[in-house]
């Protein structure tokens, strides 16, 4: 059972989830700084939305931390790299809040268009002013939007309904893609001059904020409207509200700000402009989902599983073909330090076969998981993994081979002049060490195995039995290979249980012995 430490208000779906996980939540709303780093060590796992801030003084202090799940899209306020650092996962709901986000964007669009919340406001102030608040249509009107990801796609499909022109902003989106949205792409200067209203859908990075500012916005038509329910300061407010004030520009509606909480901003003396305290995630539909879907993520994070959402883990998501695969990698991980003897100058991981065809980062990662594993007084986890191997001065290699002559599925680890390979078996996926430094063997990884080489002779099957059995050791499953043209065989033994220091030297000294190497996995 873990304990798991949420901050701020979740769904109770979600939290429900994890309490019939046998998982031990403890809520602790609106926590100060000082209190949030008195109440996370001995958390497994932190779950918060957009205002706790996990520094990193918060991530060494949550000295038993192995995920910090953000129920909804945004990260800001968490330090994903001094998270990364500790091997603690950091996940996100990036599809929960999607469809609200999109529609909220409609409705500052349709408001800004028609001033409906001023018209509101003059009218139960006791005002008709009929003619003073006259709006514009929004067919034949071009909607710049700057960012097509999820979010900027769904408002191009809305905005399309209207009858809007869609043209967009967007480095990383295809000419062909964009087509087939039916939205044009420009470059951002020619977008702002061209956009009746401008519509930002972008994270907040170093290089987004103040992305739209006066200079950019000097470009625009005296018309333009600039709406953001994205992330506060990626517009510019003291520019966009000088603007405004200007005529540079004919107003905006934001739902996010660059500081939050706020009662206070330029923009909120104009007339032209309306706002909303971050309400773009702001639906039951969406806080459910986010709540779900995080504490879902959460659940796998604590079981050792592959996150979909996590963000600081590199590697694509774990199709079914592949996840199977993830446990026997790092079990031949965690092998293959035993076998090496010592850190490998370079770790190749080699898929053949079916899974060769897919991105096999993932089992990349579950090999590096296992590998530290065996060796390092830290947790290891798909998050540091990359970051152990390069400190430890390993070079990791993927490997990829079309296909395998023998097996339909192949994962091999060679590094330090050894190799271990293995498979899965039958419809139950069971695991099997198949080929050791080029000796092939058939039998399941176990926690503790033994390689012995010995001559190639009657009786040493015999010698091995007898003194095993002699120190109570029984035998699970073995596996015998010939070295053909040298005289040798090689046993591959899975004890069931770790075999005695003396009865090793026995074994290393009974005749017909040549070799005996311990495997612990």
């Amino acid at each position: 059972m873990a304990r798991i430490l949420v901050t701020e208000e979740i769904a109770e779906g979600g939290l429900d989830r994890l309490r019939a996980a046998g998982h031990d939540v403890d809520v602790r709303l609106g926590l100060s700084g000082q209190e949030l780093l008195d109440a996370v060590p001995g958390a497994s796992a932190l779950i918060i939305r957009s205002a706790t801030q996990v520094t990193a003084d918060v991530v060494r202090a949550a000295t038993d931390l192995a995920v910090v799940g953000r129920a909804g899209i945004g990260l800001d306020n968490v330090d994903v790299a001094a998270a990364t650092k500790h091997g603690v996962m950091v996940v996100n709901a990036p599809q929960s809040n999607i469809v609200s986000a999109a529609e909220h964007t409609m409705a500052l669009l349709l408001a800004q268009a028609r001033n409906v919340p001023q018209a509101h406001a003059a009218l139960v102030d006791g005002r008709w002013e009929r003619s003073r608040w006259e709006g514009v249509e929004l067919v034949d009107k071009t909607l710049g939007v700057v960012g097509l990801g999820r979010i900027g796609k769904l408002v191009a499909d809305r905005a399309k309904a209207f009858g809007m022109r869609l043209a967009a902003y967007d480095p990383f989106v295809s000419d062909d893609r964009a087509k087939k949205m039916g939205v044009e792409l420009l470059p951002l200067d020619q977008l702002v001059a061209e956009s009746d209203f401008l519509s930002i859908h972008l994270p907040k990075t170093p290089e987004t904020i103040g992305l739209i500012n006066r200079d950019l916005l000097l470009k625009a038509k005296p018309t333009l409207r600039v709406i953001n329910v994205a992330r506060g300061g990626i517009v510019d407010e003291n520019d966009l509200a000088e603007c405004i004030r200007d005529g540079v520009i004919a107003g905006a509606a934001l739902d996010v700000f660059a500081t939050e909480p706020t009662t206070e901003s330029p923009l909120f003396e104009l007339e032209s402009v309306i706002v909303t305290p971050h309400l773009g995630a702001s639906t039951r539909e969406a806080q459910d989902k986010a709540g779900d879907t995080i504490a879902s993520m959460v659940e796998l994070a604590l079981n050792g599983d592959f996150v979909p959402f996590a963000v600081n883990v590199n590697a694509a998501e774990a199709n079914e073909t592949i996840r199977p695969f993830l446990p026997l990698a790092e079990r031949l991980g965690n092998l293959f330090v035993s076998l090496v003897g010592e850190l490998p100058d370079v770790l190749e991981v080699c898929t053949e076969g079916e899974i060769a065809g897919y991105d096999t980062r993932i089992l990349e990662l579950a090999v590096l998981k296992g590998f530290f594993g065996a060796i390092s007084d830290e947790p290891v986890t798909y998050v540091n993994g990359p970051q152990l191997a390069k400190d430890h001065g390993v070079e990791v290699r993927d490997v990829n081979c079309a296909t395998s002559a023998d097996y339909v599925n192949l994962l091999t680890l060679r590094g330090g002049g050894h190799s271990i390979s293995g498979t899965l078996s039958g419809p139950r996926h069971e695991q099997r060490v198949v080929n050791i430094d080029d000796t092939p063997f058939d039998v399941p990884p176990a926690d503790h195995m033994v390689v012995i080489s010995n001559d190639d002779r009657p009786g040493v099957i015999g010698t091995v039995g007898t003194l095993l059995g002699n120190a109570l050791v029984n035998i699970a499953d073995m596996d015998v290979s010939r070295v053909e043209g040298a005289g040798t065989a090689v046993m591959l033994i899975a004890p069931t249980a770790a075999i005695p220091v003396e009865t090793l030297e026995e074994l290393r000294n009974a005749p017909g012995i040549l070799h005996v190497q311990t495997l612990t996995g």
